[in-house]
């Protein structure tokens, strides 16, 4: 028989009454969630149509159902618009960023078929592997030869280590090896004429093997001073780990010139291991963006530098338009080069020495000034100049502006070496843009304790960098590289 459906209840008569004033923005979320004065009790459901409601269901369909009033406010505190000056750095800009991509990529494939519709395809066959490029064995024996000065630095050691040479006749015999390590491809580069790349990548490896040196040198020399002192009933405390006070092995020798590091220590945090899935991925990633690195400087680099003038000797406006073209594809090759090298090949090294201590970089791109570019794009390298650069300097009762500017100096003369060697020309470009960035890391420092902004820094960073920087430095290289060869082949 058909029933009769029960009428309705009414909802609750009355409202709490509202608050003159808005809430502490802390509570609003909370208070807005717990007011009463929002909800109203829905009406129970029915069965059927009109059926009579269950009394058990109520409380739990008016939890998950709630109804907002008309009469309840919508406008409760005091609120600023996520774009304001006051709020834009408390919101997430994760939306935009993801526009700006879509934007970037959008741009760039269009430039990249305007490009290659005009122009064609530029790389050439050769620019992996060439004729000259196999002739340039003299610089691969080289750099095959390098690892005999570890082993001679292992020898000093065990040898200080067991008493049979003083302490500073295993000083002298370091700075022989660690002198040599440099001299030796420095000579063997110049006497030959070989490919710029092949000179760059051996001169990077012999910088490499002179830091790691110098790090073995000075630890062990500081392992047996903090041992001696041990034996002779000195405390210090509990921050000495026996594990990083042992001598020397050829196993802790030979990981420590593989692993990516330049700071030498007995142990290192060590991974369970090895995810050889994870390595193929980013092998393949290494290959991709190196590819691509290759394509933007023989379609994009080449041409601009090849159809340009020295930027010294030619029209200033002329020289500053070149820049400014040079500036977006030599930006992207060195992002590549930044994603591919401190990203993708360190860690692959460290995944597969199951190397724990993967710090490789930190957010540098944020970096306010220039001396905070400096102390995290580079982790490895910062790492090394701190530990036997900086507080050395610092405990032997110099400054601190003189550690930074001895820190610098040395930064200066390793980009010289590593550029102007291969290149055949000294004329201390490099070296002259490394110092140049002291002036700049006081003024970018100046100019962030007077504006307190974190943008203006980071602008001025970014534009003194990627703008004018690197692309004068690739124009300076290139024309003296071209007036090098020139006369050399008249």
């Amino acid at each position: 028989a058909h029933r009769n459906p029960k009428p309705r209840p009414e909802p609750s008569g009355t409202f709490p009454p509202v608050p003159p004033m808005a809430p502490p923005p802390s509570m609003a979320a909370a208070h807005d969630r717990d007011d009463p004065s929002l909800r109203l009790r829905r009406a129970p459901a029915a069965d059927g149509v009109y059926g009579e409601a269950n009394p058990q269901e109520q409380p739990q369909r008016q939890h998950e159902m709630p109804c907002y009033r008309a009469s309840a406010p919508a406008h409760r505190r005091v609120k600023e618009s996520p774009l304001s000056s006051d709020a834009i750095f408390r919101q997430s800009h994760a939306g935009l960023l993801n526009l700006c991509i879509v934007v970037l990529i959008a741009v760039n494939s269009r430039l990249i078929i305007e490009n290659l519709m005009k122009y064609g395809l530029l790389i050439r066959a050769g620019f992996w592997f060439s004729a000259r490029s196999l002739g340039d064995w003299p610089l691969l024996m080289c750099c095959l030869t390098l690892p005999i000065f570890p082993l001679a630095a292992l020898m000093t050691e065990k040898w200080a280590q067991r008493k049979l040479i003083r302490d500073h006749v295993s000083i002298l015999l370091h700075i022989i090896i660690t002198t040599t390590v440099l001299i030796y491809p420095v000579v063997v580069i110049l006497k030959c004429e070989s490919a710029v790349l092949s000179g760059f990548v051996l001169m990077f490896i012999a910088s490499i093997t002179w830091l790691k040196l110098v790090s073995f040198a000075h630890t062990n020399y500081d392992i047996r001073v903090l041992s001696q002192s041990i034996e002779k009933g000195a405390t210090h405390g509990s921050s000495i780990d026996e594990e990083n006070i042992k001598g020397p092995t050829i196993n802790s020798v030979v990981y420590f010139m593989l692993a990516p590091t330049l700071c030498y220590q007995p142990s290192y945090p060590r991974t369970a291991f090895i995810r050889k899935g994870w390595v193929t991925r980013q092998l393949l990633k290494c290959v991709v963006f190196t590819g691509l690195m290759g394509f933007i400087i023989e379609q994009y680099i080449n041409p601009i530098v090849q159809n340009s003038k020295h930027p010294l000797k030619g029209n200033f406006l002329d020289a500053i338009e070149r820049v400014l073209k040079l500036s977006v594809p030599t930006l992207y090759v060195w992002l590549c080069m930044f994603y591919s090298f401190f990203h993708l090949w360190l860690n692959i090294l460290a995944e597969l020495l199951r190397f724990g201590d993967r710090e490789f970089y930190k957010d540098w791109w944020n970096a306010k000034t220039v001396e905070e570019y400096w102390r995290m794009w580079n982790m490895p390298v910062h790492k090394w100049i701190v530990r036997h650069i900086y507080f050395p300097c610092i405990r032997n009762g110099l400054s601190k502006g003189c550690a930074i500017l001895i820190a610098f100096l040395v930064s200066a003369v390793f980009h010289e070496l590593c550029i102007a060697v291969p290149c055949h020309i000294f004329k201390l470009w490099a070296f002259s843009g490394i110092m140049l960035q002291i002036p700049l890391l006081f003024l970018t420092k100046y100019l962030q304790d007077k504006f307190k902004n974190t943008m203006v820094g980071n602008m001025i960073f970014w534009f003194f960098f990627s703008i004018v920087g690197q692309p004068m430095c690739v124009l300076l290289y290139y024309h003296d590289v071209m007036n090098r060869q020139a006369q050399t082949n008249g």
